[in-house]
């Protein structure tokens, strides 16, 4: 498996503006902005820094996108909400909103990130069996997924395909790694790997792991927190089994305590990455957290998550306040619906070069 010698050739765009959001699950036509050279796959080396010699795009925020997902706490889709049934706020202040009514139907770019290292290999059993899951995710024309896996260091098990058989292959192949879980690298990783992806393309990373970083060695929390507020992945994080209790208050959370200073919310941002890193990506990309431990569950999960893509309202705004630094986002409905919404909790906006 980590024998295939892959290489991919980055393709930089240079937008007339950039959409954030990091839901990785939305069609337009927004970029990255980094040009980055991929470590070789074998054997493993260090992982990339930006290259001296290589395009750097410095772009300035018009619109920020925030996907926004509204259920009932069975589970139920709520449908039929108009730009006038929400409030979005910006680091407190109410933003004047759109919300697109068409339907997402665009092609969708997935990185499948699993966990060998560490204790990973008692789940190897329920991987082997979530090829066939991905069709959920890949259901429209031009969808495609590669699959990365990592231990102490990421490493691509498969390029992009539309073909799950071949992922599925690989899944039922997993090797044990050493006994690391590079999270904050593997995340960094694979948001290069979907940056390069067309630009009209929906870009989700998901990413099963434990809930905590060990060995992430080129790869900060402050810069990866940067790196998810600029660019437009969505993560989508199904964690091996932490307590109940955990999974709970993650569902309830609706982002009410989210609001304070930009300083304050990037302090609050890596405390947390050190508590559950996969929690709070998938927080501020707009994604979701959940939780496994039988079989069944964790079928469940994978299959959720690949349906709630297609449910989510595409909601954007102009900040009114394009202040440099890490914003923070909360949506809620006008109107109380006892609903549980998930979007994006912050975005971040580059200093004028």
């Amino acid at each position: 498996m980590r024998g295939i010698r892959l290489h991919r050739v980055l393709r930089a765009h240079a937008p007339e503006r950039i959409i954030l959001f990091s839901f990785v699950l939305l069609g337009g036509s927004w970029t990255g902005a980094l040009g980055q050279q991929l470590p070789p796959i074998e054997p493993p080396k260090s992982m990339p820094e930006t290259q001296a010699n290589s395009p750097v795009f410095h772009v300035t925020t018009n619109e920020v996108l925030v996907p926004t997902l509204v259920e009932k706490h069975d589970g139920e889709i709520i449908y039929g909400l108009k730009a006038p049934d929400f409030v979005v706020e910006d680091n407190g202040v109410p933003q004047k909103i759109h919300v697109q009514e068409e339907m997402d139907t665009a092609p969708v770019s997935l990185v499948v990130a699993v966990e060998e290292g560490g204790a990973s290999v008692l789940e190897f059993g329920k991987l082997a069996h979530m090829g066939p899951l991905l069709d959920v995710f890949l259901s429209s024309a031009g969808s495609q997924a590669a699959l990365v896996g990592f231990d102490s260091r990421p490493y691509l098990l498969h390029d992009f395909t539309h073909s799950t058989d071949v992922l599925d292959n690989d899944l039922r192949n997993l090797q044990p790694g050493d006994g690391g879980a590079a999270i904050l690298d593997t995340i960094s990783y694979a948001v290069d790997l979907l940056e390069s992806e067309p630009v009209d393309h929906r870009r989700v990373l998901l990413l099963i792991s434990e809930r905590r970083d060990y060995g992430s060695k080129h790869t900060k929390p402050e810069a990866l927190i940067r790196k998810i507020g600029r660019s437009n992945v969505l993560v989508l994080s199904v964690s091996f089994s932490p307590s109940g209790a955990e999974f709970m208050h993650d569902v309830k959370d609706s982002g009410d305590d989210r609001t304070m200073n930009m300083v304050s919310a990037l302090v609050m941002a890596v405390k947390a990455f050190k508590k559950n890193v996969t929690k709070e990506i998938a927080q501020e990309s707009g994604g979701e957290y959940t939780t496994f431990a039988g079989d069944k569950r964790f079928e469940q999960r994978v299959v959720d998550a690949a349906k709630h893509m297609r449910n989510r309202y595409l909601i954007t705004f102009s900040p009114s306040n394009p202040t440099p630094g890490l914003h923070t986002i909360r949506v809620h409905t006008v109107t109380d619906l006892g609903a549980r919404i998930v979007a994006r909790s912050t975005y971040w906006i580059d200093s004028p070069q």
